[in-house]
């Protein structure tokens, strides 16, 4: 295959280089997870069924090679073969590929596995050092560990979704519906790498790491629980503000584009007023402090509207850089391409596609490592397409 040619091309051996990780998962979760671990040098094997292979394949936009742009992206670095699991052949095979793999990740209905009698205890038993990462809707126990989950629902259960939205409108989708399948699969790929350190560092045996799709919402909800547990808070709909400060939105320019800006102290907001040329609203008498600017926050923000109406979003972004008033534009994708820092910090890789003739471009490996980054070798493989390496290299099959 063409080689990766982006910035993190090199890193021929990542950090995880050693490690083998069977990808038995579907869409998006615990297969992000393995694609992370991918990046930094595991090497991956995506186990699909034969004939129709991952679901992702079909899923969003299609191209002419006959896979989706999501399964070329999400399946970089990951390597092909079919078993059909269902079966006593493809259960057999799975076998010895677990007892020689460091880690398996699977997303299925819990109780799934188990019932094709490749659960965890039987897992284990081929291999005591092996780390499962299972990621479902709600986890492998409580009373709906049963019911299946898809991003949207996590979302929904989890909490962000009732936060999303204008104050007198429906609650709407946080940014995306697979938030919680991207942020889970992050929080898989954290514990799959705790449980190999404790295996290889401390002796431990291996372990699962089990994750419901919406825990990974609820934990990033700052102060959500225990404010409505000391102090019987529901926080409601907020639009683009936030709770507890103010001004912290998005705010139109008058050349019809919006740029964030985010005042979270005293000071800052002062900054921002002798930005706007208003250094008496900072007075004690006015908003100098954050609970005066709450308990006034739609006169606050107007204000902020105003002055950023009155210019373009050039000029606006300026003066507040020029303050130290953290701001940004509010960007869509046209406008991410075109931004000098993510070329200058390679966010977006070009990678050649074979079957697509030309290169594609999607996101660069994250975080950046300075001693052994990242790379995207390939995108998505086709379907089984290295299942006789695979077998050679893991299982010293000969090819037929």
């Amino acid at each position: 295959m063409q080689p990766d040619t982006t910035p993190q091309d090199g890193a021929a051996r990542g950090p995880l280089a050693g490690i083998r990780v069977l990808d038995l998962a579907t869409f998006i979760a615990a297969p992000y997870a393995a694609t992370l671990m991918a990046e930094f040098g595991a090497d991956v094997v995506k186990v699909e069924l034969p004939g129709s292979g991952d679901p992702t394949r079909r899923f969003g936009s299609m191209t002419s090679c006959g896979d989706s742009l999501p399964w070329l992206s999400e399946a970089r670095n990951k390597r092909s073969i079919t078993l059909d699991l269902r079966t006593a052949a493809g259960a057999a095979t799975l076998k010895r590929l677990v007892a020689v793999a460091d880690v398996v990740c699977e997303n299925f209905q819990p109780g799934t596995l188990e019932s094709w009698g490749l659960g965890w205890d039987m897992l284990r038993e081929i291999n005591p050092r092996l780390v499962m990462l299972r990621v479902s809707g709600y986890g492998q126990t409580g009373p709906y560990s049963g019911r299946p989950g898809f991003g949207r629902i996590a979302n929904a259960f989890g909490g962000i979704s009732f936060l999303a939205g204008d104050p007198e409108g429906p609650p709407v989708t946080p940014g995306s519906a697979t938030l919680a399948d991207y942020m889970s699969g992050l929080y898989g790929a954290v514990g799959v790498l705790m449980a190999l350190r404790a295996r290889d560092t401390a002796g431990a045996a291996g372990q699962v790491v089990d994750i419901g799709l919406y825990e990974s919402v609820f934990r990033i909800l700052d102060e959500l629980a225990p404010a409505y547990d000391l102090l019987g808070k529901v926080r409601q709909r907020m639009g683009a503000a936030t709770v507890n400060v103010v001004p912290h939105s998005h705010y139109p320019s008058g050349d019809g584009h919006w740029i964030a800006i985010a005042c979270t102290s005293d000071k800052i907001f002062a900054r921002l007023c002798a930005a706007m040329g208003r250094p008496e609203l900072a007075g004690p008498d006015r908003f100098a402090s954050i609970a005066q600017r709450e308990a006034a926050r739609a006169e606050v923000d107007g204000i902020v509207t105003d002055w950023t109406r009155g210019m373009t979003r050039d000029a606006v972004l300026a003066a507040c850089e020029q303050a130290q008033v953290p701001c940004g534009p509010v960007y869509a994708i046209d406008e991410i391409f075109a931004d000098p820092h993510y070329a200058a910090r390679g966010n977006i890789a070009q990678v050649f596609e074979p079957r697509l003739g030309r290169s594609l471009a999607v996101p660069a490996p994250v975080p950046r490592l300075t001693g052994t980054p990242g790379a995207i070798r390939w995108l998505g493989p086709s379907l089984g397409a290295q299942a006789a390496e695979i077998l050679s290299e893991w299982l010293g099959e000969k090819p037929a």
